[in-house]
Parts: structure tokens; C-alpha cells; sequence
């Protein structure tokens, strides 16, 4: 896989949730967001006994990614401060460590890396509404 594909294809799966009403957004990660480069927004809950991302808007969808698309984490630590795991991305196929930071109420970053941490993409988002 090409570096620019993997970088599409890592900030297209670094967040793509489930919603689940029952969950409160909080100062947690559960919610809507926007990611820092202003091309997707995704929603973020629990989704069984994982943490769900989806895309609930993609500026171009010609990138790779689509309304819809999810990302499914298995991530252990605190919503409200950090989480660290592993992510299954499974429109294409490809599973990530995946870090999530949340540096306040409405801002968060999360780091998902491949092939042993030699390719890494980190991402900033902003929480969309309460």
C-alpha cells in the first residue's frame, strides 16, 4: 500500500461511530465531531461491547471515504481522559492501534499507527453541538 493511500485510508478509519442514545456525550468521547482538516464528520458511541465510529459526512467522497463507513475499536481507559486499543477498519480490510487523547470538552486527538508503529497518522477533532 502506497503512503498517501494508507494516509487516506488511516484518516478515513481513524473515525468513521454507531450512535447509541443511552450514552451521554459529556466531556467523554461519545458524540458528534468534526475532524481538523474540515473533510469528515463522524458520531462516536458504543456499539456492543466496542467503541463505533461513522461517518456522518464526508466533504468528497471521491477520497475513499463514505457516509456510512465505520471503524470498530476494541479500546480499554477512561472516555473522558485516554483510550488506547486496537481498531478494525472493515471497509478496507485493515486493523490499526489506535490512541484516543481528549483535551478538554470539546477538543480530542487520536493516533491510529500499522506495521508495528513505522506508519502513523495523528488527527484533531472538534465536538459538534452538546
Amino acid at each position: 500500500m502506497s503512503k498517501r493511500h494508507f494516509a487516506r485510508a488511516l484518516a478515513g478509519a481513524l473515525f468513521l461511530a454507531g450512535a447509541s442514545p443511552a450514552f451521554s456525550t459529556g466531556d467523554s468521547v461519545y458524540g458528534n465531531w468534526a475532524r481538523g482538516d474540515g473533510q469528515a464528520r463522524v458520531r462516536i458511541a458504543r456499539c456492543g461491547g466496542a467503541l463505533c465510529a461513522i461517518n456522518t459526512w464526508i466533504r468528497d467522497e471521491s477520497s475513499g471515504e463514505h457516509v456510512g463507513d465505520r471503524l470498530v475499536m476494541n479500546v480499554t481507559g477512561d472516555p473522558a481522559a485516554s483510550m488506547s486499543g486496537t481498531a478494525y477498519d472493515p471497509q478496507r480490510k485493515l486493523s490499526y492501534n489506535v490512541e484516543i487523547e481528549m483535551l478538554g470538552p470539546q477538543s480530542m486527538r487520536t493516533k491510529g499507527c500499522m506495521l508495528a508503529g513505522l506508519l502513523c497518522k495523528t488527527v484533531s477533532w472538534s465536538r459538534l453541538g452538546r
